[in-house]
């Protein structure tokens, strides 16, 4: 059976991005959707859940998710109980972190970029839902900066960047690709044609480095969710009817 989530073998704690097997849903949600409002069977996502938690070697309750908006706002995560029965999302938000034990953080993808920070000497660990919006916002910058106002070094943070809709296959408006080009730089956009193509993934890289976090600490996982249906949902190769993907850290040092 293939695993649940992927790893980075960059971060001290268990972690994870989550693939579609391993679970119960079927047709477009198949198989371990985790999206609660994706309209999939509302059953069917929780057991998958329960899977990932049994997987994770974790309690469901004590996992801590946001109604993501596409914004900048990063909030600390309402410690949940050892239950086995998964928490509403606490805000609206697009990263949170923690610093509790047994604690685990999440944030919800099926093209976005995630990212995923650990602090090894505060003991914090963070999730950020980075789409364009959020890129464009800084999320990654607003995370990094929550970790530093309790404690964090920029230079010994430890990240690892999701699977993500890649360049080979997200193509934008040009408006979009030079406002991001103009933000970022131009290697974050290849032209061709009247066709423009953005790298998510390296913007969110460049925003983290800017913020001081160390090349040599951060794994970008290359995988492109839109490439990868086997393995992948994506949102815009299905055209919105598709699961979501949970990617996770717990705090366990």
């Amino acid at each position: 059976m293939e695993p649940l989530f992927i790893t980075s073998p960059l971060l001290p704690v268990p972690h994870g991005f989550s693939t579609r097997s391993g679970g119960v849903s079927m047709g477009p949600f198949a198989s371990l959707n985790l999206g609660l409002s994706s309209g999939d069977v509302r059953e069917r996502v929780d057991e998958n859940y329960q899977r990932l938690a049994q997987a994770v070697g974790a309690p469901l309750g004590a996992l801590a998710t946001v109604k993501q908006v596409h914004g900048d706002r990063v909030v600390q995560a309402v410690p949940g109980e050892s239950s086995a029965t998964l928490r509403p999302q606490q805000t609206e938000a697009d990263a949170l972190w923690t610093d509790q034990p047994g604690q685990w953080v999440g944030v919800s993808t099926a093209d976005c970029v995630p990212v995923l920070l650990v602090d090894p000497e505060g003991r914090h660990v963070a999730a950020v839902h980075s789409g364009w919006r959020g890129t464009d916002a800084d999320i990654s910058a607003r995370a990094v900066e929550a970790l530093v106002a309790r404690g964090a070094k920029p230079e010994k943070l430890l990240v690892a960047v999701g699977p993500a809709i890649q360049q080979c296959c997200y193509v934008v408006s040009e408006d979009l690709a030079r406002r991001f080009a103009t933000r970022f730089g131009a290697d974050v956009v290849v032209a061709q044609g009247d066709e423009f193509r953005l790298d998510l993934p390296r913007a969110v890289v460049l925003t983290l480095r800017r913020m001081g976090v160390k090349v040599p600490h951060m794994d970008v996982l290359q995988q492109c969710n839109s490439c990868d249906a086997a393995h992948f949902f994506s949102h815009r190769r299905d055209a919105g009817r598709t699961g979501r993907h949970i990617n996770f850290a717990l705090h366990r040092f």
